[in-house]
């Protein structure tokens, strides 16, 4: 019962990499903690900027971190004044030299953690839960995500009894571990207590990266032997095309034997009848007629 996994945790090093990237053989613990007061004093003091996550890594004697943020404008500051600040606050936090990156976040609305410090805002303002569930749920779906699902834990407007509410639109799978799922969570510090608050956002499938880096190598050799086949079919094609034989049938028309067929006309037997018109029997019979005269 009750046996969740984070899902960042759950997929790091599948499609996820780590947010922080050093390895050290002595020193983990005082290096973990170094990390640890470095992301909370950067969440703390950019509150209204809204930072996303904050990624570490580690050279010899110097920190890099990037800040992923929806407003690089307030981190920055005029000039690049606040970050000057900043970098010379964590210096002396920490005692090592600090490196800032400042990285934008084009859509905060498909941000798990951002979309969760929304609403927990919405909920310290008063605002009812479930008109900021559904109006936050829809608002990122309309981003293009394709399933969001969000939930508040607490004393739902200040009654004694907590409870938890949630609201979803669309398909958030857990289980699939190529899904690309954005976790984040908040607190609303209100009047009547803490409401806790969790967001879910599926963006899709991802897949692992060296499957992503076999693939083209799996898809060359079947696109280098299709090619092959449609070069052969190709060449058949223009043999398909010398098919002028077809129009060499004009010679069918040539057939003089059609032609030849006005000989049935010539039927010299047709030509020859006047021959029997020359009935040799009336002539006979004209010469009888002057040989009964003479005799007369």
């Amino acid at each position: 019962m009750g046996q969740k996994v984070h899902p960042t945790g759950f997929r790091i090093g599948i499609i996820y990499d780590w947010q922080s990237k050093w390895f050290a053989e002595r020193g983990y613990r005082d290096l973990l903690r170094e990390d640890i007061t470095i992301r909370k004093y950067v969440t703390e003091k950019l509150r209204d900027a809204g930072v996303s996550r904050v990624e570490i890594e580690r050279n010899a004697n110097q920190v890099s971190a990037t800040l992923h943020t929806a407003k690089p404008g307030i981190v920055i500051g005029r000039g690049g004044q606040k970050v000057d600040e900043l970098r010379t606050e964590l210096e002396a936090l920490t005692g090592k030299r600090i490196r800032l990156n400042i990285q934008e976040i084009r859509m905060p609305e498909l941000d798990a953690h951002l979309v969760a410090r929304s609403i927990a805002d919405q909920l310290e303002r008063r605002i009812a839960f479930r008109r900021a569930l559904k109006q936050t749920v829809s608002r990122t779906m309309g981003r293009g995500a394709e399933g969001c699902k969000a939930m508040v834990s607490g004393r739902l407007g200040g009654t004694e009894m907590s409870r938890r509410e949630s609201s979803m639109d669309g398909r958030v799978p857990l289980h699939t571990l190529r899904a690309d799922i954005d976790y984040g969570q908040a607190e609303a510090h209100t009047t009547f207590g803490r409401i806790g608050v969790k967001v879910w956002i599926y963006k899709g499938e991802l897949l692992p990266e060296k499957r992503a880096s076999e693939a083209p190598e799996a898809a060359g050799p079947q696109a280098g032997g299709t090619a092959p086949a449609a070069e052969a079919a190709a060449p058949e094609a223009p043999a398909a095309a010398e098919t002028p034989r077809a129009a060499e049938t004009p010679a069918t028309p040539e057939t003089p034997a059609a032609t030849e067929t006005p000989a049935t006309p010539e039927t010299p037997a047709a030509a020859e009848t006047p021959a029997t018109a020359e009935t040799p029997a009336a002539s006979e019979s004209k010469d009888a007629a002057q040989a009964n005269e003479e005799k007369t």
